[in-house]
This record gives C-alpha cells, sequence and structure tokens, in this order.
C-alpha cells in the first residue's frame, strides 16, 4: 500500500489503516483485526466501510479537526489574555484571577482553560511556589477560640513602593480571620483596633498566641518602674498584656515563625490576593482599606475557613459592664500640678473643669475613639494641650478652646498609639 501525497496519518492511524486495508484484501478476518487493534469486530467492520469509501481519510476520526461545540471561541481567549495583562488583575494568581473572572467579569471557566490559554501566551502565574521544607505541622485545636495567633505583615499593599503593616488575629481552630487592621507601622493602635473586632464579634479567647513583638512582650533589659513596684508588681509589663490581664486571656509567644505557621499562611494568601483586590475596588489609602478589609474578612472567612471539631465555642461573652473604648486604652500615671497640668512626652496638656485637688495622682487614657483623657475618681475629664494656648483667659475663652483643640489632641494621641515599636521603644508601650 503507498501513500498518497498530501495525506497526513498519525502513526496510530497508519497502524490501524494498515490493519483494515488487510482486512479489505481478505488477509485478516475481522475478529482477528480486533484482536490486534483492540477494538470491537462491529468496530472493524465500520472502518472498512469508511476506508471503502473515503479512501485513507475514512481512518481518521471523525471530529479530527472539527471545532467542538462548547470551545472557547478566539474572541473570548484574546478577552482573557487582554484582562490578565490589565494593571487590574497582572498580579492575581490562576486561581484568584479564575474567581474574579466570574465575579467581576461575569465569565465561567474552568481552572484547566485558563491555565491553557494563558501559559499558551506565555503569561505565568503569581502565585510563587518556594522550596518544600518539611515542617512538622501541629494539629488545630478542636474548638474555636481556644487559641489566636497574632501577627502583623509589613508590605506593598497598594504597589506605590510604600510598606504598610496590616495587623491580624487567625483562629486556630477553624483558620477564620478575627480581625484585620492597617497601620504605617506595626505598633499598639494596630492590635488594639484588631483586639476590638475580635472582642465585638467572638467575644474573649482562651489564650493569644503573638511572636516576641514588644507590643505584647516586655523588651530586654527593661526595668520594673515605680509604679509597678507600688503596686506589688515584680516583673515589668505591657500595656496590652494590661489589658489581657484584665479579660483573663493568656499570652504565651511563639519562639518561630513556624510555631505559629496558620498566621504566616495567611498572610502569604493575603499578600497574593489583597493587592489585586485594592486595585479592583479602588483602595489607595490605609483609611479606605481598613473600610474595605472588615468586608473582606467575611468574603475570605466564607471561602477558607474549617469546621471545628468541636461544637462547642471556648470565646467567652464579653462582660457588659466592661467599656472596651476604656479598656483598650494606654493608661499612664501622672500627678498632675497646682495648675492642673501635665506633660507626656514634653507635650503640657491641662484638664477642663478641673475639679481635682493639686498634686493629686490621676490617670491618663490614650484611646483612637477619645483621644486623651484624664479619669480621677470615677469621674472623666477633658483635656487641652497648652503649648500654644495664651497665658490668660476666661472660662468662656478656655471652651472655645477646648473645642478647636479637640482635633491637636486627638491626632496626638494617635500619633502615640501609632509609634513603631520596632524602631524604638514607644513611651506606651510599657505600663
Amino acid at each position: 500500500m503507498t501513500m498518497k501525497e498530501g495525506i497526513n496519518l498519525t502513526m496510530t492511524e497508519i497502524t490501524k489503516l494498515n490493519v483494515i486495508q488487510s482486512v479489505i484484501d481478505h488477509k485478516r478476518t475481522g475478529l482477528e483485526a480486533s484482536e490486534v487493534l483492540k477494538i470491537t469486530p462491529r468496530q472493524v467492520w465500520r472502518l472498512v466501510k469508511k476506508v471503502k469509501a473515503g479512501g485513507f481519510e475514512g481512518i481518521k476520526h471523525g471530529n479530527k479537526n472539527r471545532i467542538p461545540a462548547h470551545a472557547i471561541s478566539s474572541d473570548l481567549k484574546e478577552k482573557i489574555i487582554t484582562l490578565k495583562n490589565s494593571d487590574k488583575y497582572c498580579d492575581a494568581n490562576f486561581t484568584h484571577f479564575k474567581e474574579l473572572l466570574e465575579e467581576k467579569e461575569n465569565i465561567k471557566i474552568s481552572y484547566s482553560a485558563i491555565y491553557n490559554i494563558l501559559s499558551s501566551n506565555n503569561i505565568s502565574s503569581k502565585k510563587k511556589h518556594s522550596a518544600r521544607r518539611t515542617h512538622r505541622r501541629r494539629k488545630r485545636k478542636s474548638a474555636e477560640g481556644d487559641l489566636v495567633q497574632a501577627d502583623g505583615t509589613p508590605f506593598d499593599w497598594f504597589k506605590d513602593g510604600n510598606m504598610y503593616s496590616i495587623h491580624g488575629f487567625i483562629d486556630d481552630a477553624t483558620g477564620k480571620i478575627l480581625g484585620l487592621y492597617m497601620c504605617e507601622h506595626e505598633c499598639l493602635l494596630g492590635y488594639l483596633e484588631v483586639t476590638r473586632q475580635m472582642l465585638q464579634n467572638y467575644g474573649i479567647p482562651r489564650c493569644l498566641y503573638p511572636d516576641k513583638y514588644s507590643v505584647f512582650f516586655p523588651a530586654v533589659g527593661q526595668k520594673i518602674t515605680v509604679e509597678e513596684e507600688l503596686q506589688g508588681k515584680q516583673k515589668p509589663t505591657t500595656q496590652y498584656m494590661r489589658i489581657m490581664n484584665v479579660l483573663g486571656i493568656n499570652m504565651f509567644a511563639a519562639s518561630t515563625s513556624q510555631a505559629k505557621g496558620r498566621i504566616e499562611r495567611l498572610w502569604n494568601t493575603l499578600q497574593d490576593r489583597l493587592v489585586t483586590e485594592f486595585k479592583i475596588n479602588n483602595v489607595t489609602t490605609i483609611e479606605t482599606a481598613n473600610i474595605f478589609l472588615l468586608k473582606y474578612i467575611k468574603i475570605y472567612n466564607k471561602k477558607f475557613s474549617v469546621s471545628p471539631e468541636s461544637e462547642v465555642t471556648k470565646f467567652a461573652i464579653v462582660p457588659n459592664y466592661i467599656d472596651l473604648n476604656l479598656l483598650l486604652s494606654s493608661r499612664l500615671e501622672r500627678v498632675i500640678d497646682n495648675a492642673g497640668t501635665f506633660t507626656i512626652n514634653n507635650k503640657r496638656f491641662q484638664i477642663v473643669d478641673n475639679k481635682i485637688l493639686p498634686r493629686a495622682k490621676v490617670d491618663i487614657y490614650i484611646n483612637k475613639k477619645n483621644g486623651i483623657f484624664v479619669y480621677h475618681k470615677d469621674t472623666k475629664y477633658k483635656v487641652i494641650c497648652i503649648n500654644n494656648v495664651p497665658n490668660s483667659y476666661s472660662t468662656l475663652t478656655l471652651n472655645q478652646i477646648c473645642n478647636e483643640n479637640s482635633i491637636e489632641v486627638q491626632n496626638y494621641a494617635l500619633e502615640l498609639l501609632q509609634e513603631n515599636a520596632k524602631a524604638e521603644i514607644p513611651i506606651l508601650t510599657s505600663s
């Protein structure tokens, strides 16, 4: 048998054609051909009929070179490639890109199809696969609220060259994000606001598992203060540790990042996905990011969290007698002078409507919502910054100054709370 010029057959098709031709030439029976080709005799005679009718082309499968009815059109392929190369989606890995196509572009397509389209056009997934390292993975806690992992991560979230830190809590048993909050640096404010989210939405966990960061634990070489010594304390403490003690949360430090691997894997996922999510939702500032993160937590938990072994939660309800704004504050002790003033970091403040005796010891509270205020004998007092206030003024003038001064006090409170504790030990780290 000679092959006609221009006929393109695969080796499998040539083998099949030779056997079928031997049946046509009466050199093999249909049964013998079926045994050689491992097909049924009926299929052999069907091929014999096709070859007799169509010659060499008859041996080819009927669907060869046909475009399947469900095939992806060239226009859709071009659209997918264009979208992936756009600034909006260029940072998304293939899995995330598939989800976004369905959610944002109303394009439903399988992962394998996306992979084939993009990889054939020399587009690779942004997901980084580092060399596999073997670590003994600790079993999850059985109940929600039994252990909460805490951490913060700096990253160029807006792809503008600036590194900002997201603070986060994740439940060990379920993998649920309990809170996320972005600040310029990893700082006390970020962890206070994440704690607020957890307490409001879930409650009080049994244990908190952060690293040895000075927000959580006293810095090396930190000495006990006079106030702590008078209170009978034998070791220095931190503002955050004081809050955990009030809530009855046991806090212990992780010695390595692998020890709290669940939250480390969370950061890998968020760094991979949030950059694209921020672009799509026009999130370009810390303020808009914190608003968006509250919504994104629900999306993440629905997609990635798991059910715990135990249905009994270990989260305790926050008692209604606890004022979260008062609790989630930095607290300093000061002795006021005869004029009812005190200083914080060389900045002088005066108590408004002061009814406190001179030389009295007062508690200064600093938080995001109220700024800076004095708490003494169950009474709360507003304060003003008097660095630029005239020496003489009336009561009416003082009230006006207080209203105008409130923004300055609020901004200074946020400045103190957001000090980068990794650069140095801020005034509000220690209790």
